[in-house]
């Protein structure tokens, strides 16, 4: 990633498309790509540009914010890594009906359309590092909305915790407990450092392409 993150916005409508294109280009560390108008036109922009985020819309006409993330995902240009993307999901409700559908397509978290400033700054830097991409209160409220039953773990989920080391489930725990890197460093008594590079493999080898996506794993498995 650049040292300036590049950010795509996807919304139908124009006004909000301006609006949070005019905000994040106040931030002299961010920069808006492009923008698209839903979510057909948002794969093809974000093919060609590879941005660093996508601010990206969950309910538009045509072809809507999930049905993109699906196709992102299909194509290889959704997760961390390189020439990839994470999505932000721009919702207007905090327990909006499509969100446990877009945790498991890979959304790298979601924002309330009426965030302040500072938290939409704050949560696309935050996406850009890889890092938690909501506030650890909001992670685990959308969580326990959309997937608090509890069900009896499947075999296919399972299968993705083998290969984690005793410390890496510690943190795929932490992180479905909504705490963020800098908490988990706490808990765990271990440098800041060491728990991204705990957090990146865990991702890896649980073929989770966001923090969120681990959280909704570790709840499944691990509660």
């Amino acid at each position: 990633m650049s040292e300036q993150i590049s950010v795509l916005v996807v919304d139908d409508e124009p006004v909000i498309r301006a609006g949070l294109s005019a905000i994040l280009d106040t931030q002299a560390d961010l920069s808006v790509a492009g923008t698209a108008g839903d979510g057909a036109e948002a794969v093809e922009v974000c093919a060609r540009l590879r941005p660093d985020v996508l601010l990206l819309d969950i309910r538009m006409p045509r072809r809507d914010g999930l049905w993109a993330l699906t196709e992102l995902g299909r194509r290889g240009l959704l997760g961390p890594g390189q020439g990839r993307s994470q999505a932000l999901m721009l919702t207007t409700f905090d327990l909006d009906e499509y969100v446990d559908d877009a945790l498991a397509a890979g959304a790298a978290g979601f924002l309330l359309k009426n965030s302040s400033y500072e938290e939409l700054t704050v949560a696309v830097r935050a996406a850009a590092a890889g890092h938690s991409t909501l506030s650890p209160a909001v992670t685990r409220r959308i969580i326990e909305g959309h997937l608090g039953a509890r069900h009896r773990p499947s075999d296919e989920d399972l299968a993705r915790l083998r290969d984690l080391t005793e410390r890496e489930r510690d943190v795929l725990r932490l992180v479905g407990e909504g705490l963020s890197n800098a908490e988990i460093a706490e808990r765990l008594v271990v440098s800041l450092h060491t728990v991204k590079t705990h957090v990146s493999r865990m991702l890896t080898k649980t073929d989770c392409q966001s923090r969120a996506q681990a959280a909704v794993l570790a709840r499944n498995t691990l509660s």
